[in-house]
């Protein structure tokens, strides 16, 4: 056999697997709020020093046309004064991106929804919470890269101990 006959065997594999599309057809803003509790409570000086606690979860629905979904990323960000435990501001986003999703196994596509759609709509959230931080008197809040993977599998065992603790009824 030739090089080129066997690196054509080689490919006849990756020929047969379905090719993924995905595509961001949309995004937007569902929710937004920002409250500004230090500005309300007065608070100011030097003594401030924030400790930022940031939530993160994940929402996929299915839309009526085909291949179509909802991703929804949902951030709570509150920063509280290390000092005397009061909250500077608080901070909700629930983003979304409408996905076009196509080629990928029916068994995979959920990972796939929380964790590779919400990869691409990531750096828009973190430029929208960075500019109401900022836009709300503070410096800008440039939030870390988000382990979505990871992100995923905690769910996945919180599912799983939940599932334990509370097993279902078996039917007589």
């Amino acid at each position: 056999m030739t090089e080129t006959e066997t690196a054509n065997q080689g490919n006849g594999a990756a020929e047969q697997a379905p090719k993924v599309n995905m595509r961001i057809l949309a995004q937007y803003m569902r929710d937004l709020s920002f409250e500004n509790v230090a500005a309300q409570k007065k608070l100011q000086g030097a003594n401030v020093q924030p400790d930022i606690q940031v939530q993160v979860s994940l929402d996929a629905q299915k839309r009526d046309a085909e291949n179509q979904y909802d991703v929804a990323t949902k951030f709570k960000i509150t920063s509280k004064n290390k000092t005397d435990n009061q909250t500077l501001f608080l901070v909700e986003l629930d983003y979304v991106g409408v996905f076009l999703v196509e080629g990928v196994p029916q068994e995979q596509l959920h990972p796939f929804l929380l964790i590779e759609c919400p990869r691409m709509i990531f750096p828009f959230a973190r430029r929208i919470i960075s500019d109401v931080t900022r836009d709300g008197g503070f410096p800008p809040l440039n939030l870390d890269t988000v382990d979505f993977l990871a992100l995923y599998r905690q769910e996945l065992q919180r599912q799983a101990a939940a599932q334990a603790a509370n097993p279902a009824p078996v039917p007589n």
